[in-house]
């Protein structure tokens, strides 16, 4: 089978390796969070990472029915994130600021995909990435709100 669309499969790819770091980010968070406010950040990072998670199978099939293989290899993830990789502690504000910047970049991949599967006629991409957008949109919004930013 030949790569449909390499362009978007490109976004895609990007789009997977970023959500795969925020996820490991989130779920690092999770377990590592300290502090008289650990139980509501342990609990809110658990709420994130599962939602992340959520949607990096559907990335790599969205990309599988383009035609393309699906990068699998943590190697792959770390060439294809734009996120930092950051030494954090247990500081649970420390943990907010360093996932909100990953969110993000994240909500910008999104973005950058959404418009080229629109582009290519890709409807069905589109709005599983519009459904995307939108949770990444939730996310800013409470990370934000928890850095006392709004």
């Amino acid at each position: 089978m030949a790569i449909e669309k390499p362009e978007l499969v490109s976004r895609l790819a990007e789009t997977l390796g970023n959500t795969v770091v925020m996820y490991f980010k989130a779920h690092g968070h999770h377990w590592n969070v300290v502090g008289s406010d650990f139980a509501e950040f342990h609990d809110f990072f658990a709420e994130i990472y599962e939602d992340v998670y959520s949607a990096i199978d559907p990335l790599a099939e969205n990309m599988r029915k383009l035609g393309s293989p699906a990068p699998y290899r943590l190697a792959d993830f770390d060439s294809l994130t734009s996120i930092q990789d950051v030494e954090i502690g247990g500081d649970s504000a420390a943990m907010v600021q360093d996932l909100l910047v990953a969110n993000q970049i994240l909500i910008d991949c999104l973005n950058k995909a959404f418009t080229c599967a629109n582009d290519s006629n890709e409807q069905g991409v589109a709005n599983f990435l519009a459904e995307r957008i939108d949770m990444h949109g939730k996310w800013k919004w409470q990370l934000t709100a928890f850095m006392g930013q709004i």
